[in-house]
């Protein structure tokens, strides 16, 4: 199930203004240029910021997401119509031959449980053509991000045109062991109403990534930096072998 600041009408309403900066798209723009896809699947697309921005550049774009209150931000916005919406996740596909599936931002991460992490590399390696590429992010564990999720480094009040202002901000819950878990607060200045949304994300170690990419049939073909955060995060680039059923 997606956290509330994804289900919730109003605080996808104002996901993007809370968070304006997705320069950590603009590599997996070049990727779908460097890798040649003309038609990609955007696994855990949400409001539709990298969906919208590839069907721009002319490219057919399923986008799929669990929140169907995302969803509704997503068609509504302008372009909305090029991109096919699906309300499910990687699990429940119609048949698709993707050149390339992503999972942005938090999107690997926030699949927790061992077996519908696997069900989710299965679905997606089943929707590329022989040949595709599944791209996503994930946190490097020792880095520890999660020691600057609290309110003194994350407070912020923002002023959302038709909303008002929003105040912000994250606090860090638990860890243990792989799975943080943490909660962000939102306070809206019009009338009053605070909304909270928890989440918790699994931190994977490569060699684990690495080892259950290969058992669910990809040939991991690269592992790079992420330019946006150097060193705080790894980009698996797996591929479905041309010989692959």
């Amino acid at each position: 199930m997606a956290d509330e600041c994804f289900r919730h009408p109003r605080l996808a309403a104002v996901y993007d203004p809370l968070d304006p900066d997705r320069g950590d798209l603009d590599p997996y723009l070049r990727m779908a240029e460097e890798f040649g896809a003309r038609q990609v699947l955007d696994i855990g697309c949400g409001t539709g910021v990298f969906a919208l921005l590839l069907a721009a550049r002319g490219v057919q774009v399923v986008g799929v997401d669990p929140a169907r209150a995302s969803l509704d931000v997503a068609r509504g916005k302008p372009g909305g119509e090029r991109v096919r919406w699906i309300h499910g996740d990687a699990t429940t596909l119609p048949p698709l031959a993707a050149d390339l599936a992503t999972m942005t931002g938090n999107a690997a991460q926030a699949i927790v449980g061992a077996e519908d992490w696997r069900r989710t590399l299965r679905g997606a390696r089943a929707a590329l053509r022989p040949g595709g590429r599944l791209v996503f992010e994930t946190r490097i564990p020792a880095r520890r991000a999660w020691e600057e999720w609290n309110r003194d480094a994350t407070y912020t009040v923002t002023d959302v045109p038709g909303a008002g202002a929003v105040e912000s901000w994250v606090e860090l819950l638990d860890v243990s062991g792989p799975l943080v878990t943490f909660r962000w607060t939102y306070v809206f200045a019009a009338d009053g109403q605070v909304l909270t949304s928890d989440s918790t994300l699994r931190f994977r170690e490569r060699p684990e990534v690495e080892a259950e990419l290969t058992a669910q049939g990809y040939t991991v073909e690269d592992v790079r930096d992420a330019p946006d955060r150097p060193g705080r995060e790894f980009v698996f680039v797996a591929r479905r072998p041309e010989n692959g059923r």
